[in-house]
């Protein structure tokens, strides 16, 4: 997000003195010191009509697959529609905790100034910073509460998704670690390895993975066994989902709007698949996934509707983290790991054109932002190696809100491109 933190200045013991005899003499003149306001001004109101709209153009496909197009068994539809009932809960406790949470965290200096706002009067506002965390507080307690109404105590899928909300938990509390301590960037790419161990330890699925037809004659099997291999896949996979949201950022609505876009698509192909297939054990893989990606998307919109610009909060790396892993766990689990990295096109896009930068090839700035005009209100692309500067320098200034809605246009094209291969492919492919 496009954002400098605040920082306080240091302090001497003389300076301290100083500060105590100024402090006296106010005392002693009977004066009243005028109350600091900004941290007790409430943020700005939900964007409830764009939400409204918005959740309208996603979800009505899913729905439309869910209720009208495939004949879904009613042990697998009722889950799911409780499932729905609790994220619905949950979007408004959302939207009712987000400008109390805001109170708060001003309070702690744990805050932000809006870059791309830089030299007019909102680049001046105190923007209240890691509010994801109370997305990741209300998803945690939706998908276990979620447990009583679906997973019975010997449940082989218990195990799983308990292991997958301790890796997601536990990204949560490392990613609201870096909001306060700010760590270095080479320490955050080591974050998710760490809290998707709870996850690679507790799974005990298939580690086969299928042979593409076209190779199996090359091969000479139709299924290959990697064993442990798969497992390092795993987690190199949930190491790059995690740091790919976090990395494909910098203007307001940007990062919670990619994770809309992707979970939206991620419930589409969740439904295509349990209504097209005949498996059990199949159809139990994606409703899996179902049951945490609706309460992302549930949570995430009421995210939404604050951090849309102008945003009046800051998710923080918190949620980038908490949104990532959610989604490399649903993939994991869901065993559609293929189809979820062509979901994250844009962000392959965006790491491969970050590679010399972060890798050192190339000088890495603090905050790789396009550069921004106060006179015009537009951004222009700079040489830093992010698809947000890429994009201006190809097709010119655009305002923050024009470049946003481009971007997730790109993000939602890439999901498109992912469905037309699947049907393209299938058949052929495997």
């Amino acid at each position: 997000m496009a954002r400098k933190r605040a920082s306080k200045p240091a302090t001497t013991t003389e300076d301290t003195i100083t500060t105590t005899k100024k402090a006296i003499l106010t005392d002693n003149k009977e004066t009243k010191r005028p109350q600091e306001t900004n941290n007790d001004q409430p943020i700005a109101p939900p964007k409830k009509g764009f939400i409204f709209k918005l959740s309208l153009l996603l979800i009505a496909p899913y729905f439309y697959l869910l209720f009208f197009h495939y004949q879904i068994q009613h042990d697998l539809i009722k889950p799911i529609l409780i499932n729905a009932g609790l994220s619905l809960v949950g979007f408004f406790l959302t939207v009712k905790m987000i400008p109390v949470a805001s109170k708060y965290v001003l309070r702690r200096n744990l805050f932000g100034y809006d870059i791309n706002k830089k030299g007019t009067p909102q680049g001046t506002v105190k923007v209240p910073e890691s509010l994801g965390i109370v997305v990741a507080v209300v998803f945690m307690v939706l998908t276990i509460v979620f447990q009583f109404f679906t997973f019975a105590p010997d449940s082989i899928w218990l195990v799983e998704y308990n292991a997958a909300l301790a890796s997601i938990c536990f990204m949560t509390l490392l990613g609201f670690i870096d909001d306060v301590l700010d760590v270095p960037w080479r320490v955050k790419l080591v974050l998710p390895s760490i809290a998707a161990l709870p996850l690679l330890m507790a799974y005990a699925g298939h580690t086969t993975i299928i042979i593409p037809k076209p190779l199996i004659p090359y091969v000479g099997l139709k299924l290959l066994d990697l064993g442990f291999i798969y497992k390092i896949y795993m987690w190199f996979l949930a190491i790059f989902c995690t740091n790919c949201i976090n990395i494909h950022a910098g203007i307001n609505g940007l990062e919670v709007g990619q994770t809309v876009v992707i979970a939206s698509a991620i419930l589409i192909h969740n439904v295509m698949q349990i209504g097209a297939s005949a498996d059990p054990e199949y159809q139990q893989a994606h409703a899996f996934s179902v049951y945490l990606v609706q309460p992302l998307l549930a949570t995430s919109m009421a995210l939404l509707s604050y951090n849309w610009y102008p945003s009046s909060v800051f998710v923080g790396d918190t949620y980038t983290y908490f949104a990532g892993m959610t989604m490399a766990v649903v993939g994991i689990l869901g065993h559609f790991s293929e189809t979820l990295l062509i979901f994250f096109l844009a962000q392959v896009l965006n790491f491969l054109l970050s590679v010399p930068q972060l890798f050192g090839f190339r000088h890495c700035p603090r905050h790789r932002l396009p550069r921004f005009d106060p006179q015009t209100g537009l951004l222009t692309g700079t040489d830093d190696g992010t698809l947000v500067n890429f994009y201006l320098r190809m097709f010119g200034r655009k305002s923050e809100n024009s470049l946003c809605v481009h971007l997730l246009l790109v993000q939602a094209l890439g999901c498109c491109i992912c469905f037309g291969l699947r049907y393209l492919l299938t058949g052929w492919y495997k």
